[in-house]
């Protein structure tokens, strides 16, 4: 064991030109190596099997056997350093076989979105643009039903005026593979789309079906509802990463810290399994609902 990794260490060095940090990050990841092996009651790299070493990403990530639990980069890194090191072994004859070829570090969990607190959703949303102008007026009612009913930007931009019960107080969102919902609409929510729809829309429209509609009377494309929503965070002081996401993950979170069952949640975001809903509760997101108003 000792010979082949100095081995690898000097062909890393001579043949490689790897620099000194680089030299010093590879022999700590294979003094972790070492040790999980010797746990194991192996110090000859020719006994290593795959069986052996689907043990090590386990190991690696609780801890153990000396050494202290690692991250998703450092286990990554690590696993480089042993399949470099079993390659050259074999290269260099010291081995016959590569026990570690196929050995991989699983894909990282995914990272929940940055969530918005209520501050910063009413911020963008009174950023849309000078109140008074069609358009402006037009973004401020797009920014307050994305925020207010969690929807994707694709089901908002969608919306169809028979999709929408103002009476109700609900509108119907189309998600992906036809999927239909009826989501509520808070009351403050409900009272800006009903000013758009009687007085602003008729200002624009062509389109005879669509509920918010470009300039040209066409509806609004999923693109420029984008843009406004990333215009709007800018002039609010708030453009870090905001997209439609930050305002859907955002409506999941607030709902969830103000005491929301996440099935309830799930529902309303229209999502397929509970399991994907979960992620969109972390810990310590300040509570309350956008808008200032009621639900």
């Amino acid at each position: 064991m000792e010979v082949a990794v100095a081995a690898y260490l000097e062909h890393l060095h001579g043949e490689r030109g790897a620099a000194g940090n680089t030299l010093a990050s590879y022999r700590r990841d294979l003094r972790r190596y070492r040790a999980f092996l010797a746990g194991r009651g192996v110090g000859d790299l020719g006994a290593v099997t795959p069986a052996l070493l689907a043990g090590l990403v386990p190991a690696l990530q609780s801890g153990g056997d000396g050494e202290p639990a690692l991250g998703d980069a450092s286990v990554a890194r690590t696993l480089v350093a042993v399949r470099g090191l079993h390659r050259h072994a074999v290269l260099a004859g010291l081995v016959r076989h590569d026990p570690a070829a196929t050995l991989r570090a699983p894909a990282p969990a995914p990272r929940a979105p940055r969530s918005l607190t209520v501050a910063d959703v009413d911020a963008i949303i009174a950023a849309a643009g000078a109140p008074g102008t069609p358009l402006a007026d037009r973004d401020r009612t797009l920014l307050e039903v994305l925020a207010a009913t969690g929807a994707r930007i694709s089901e908002t931009v969608g919306l169809d005026l028979a999709d929408v019960d103002l009476d109700g107080r609900t509108v119907r969102l189309r998600g992906p593979g036809g999927r239909e919902r009826v989501v509520p609409l808070p009351g403050w929510a409900t009272a800006t789309l009903r000013g758009y729809l009687a007085e602003v829309r008729p200002t624009l429209a062509v389109d005879p079906v669509a509920v918010f509609v470009n300039a040209r009377g066409g509806r609004l494309s999923r693109q420029s509802a984008w843009t406004v929503l990333v215009r709007a965070a800018e002039r609010a002081g708030v453009s870090d990463h905001v997209s439609p996401h930050t305002l859907r993950h955002s409506f999941a979170v607030h709902l969830v810290e103000a005491g929301v069952d996440v099935r309830e949640v799930q529902v309303l975001l229209g999502h397929a399994s509970t399991a994907t809903t979960q992620r969109y509760a972390p810990a310590g997101h300040p509570g309350g609902l956008p808008g200032g108003g009621d639900r």
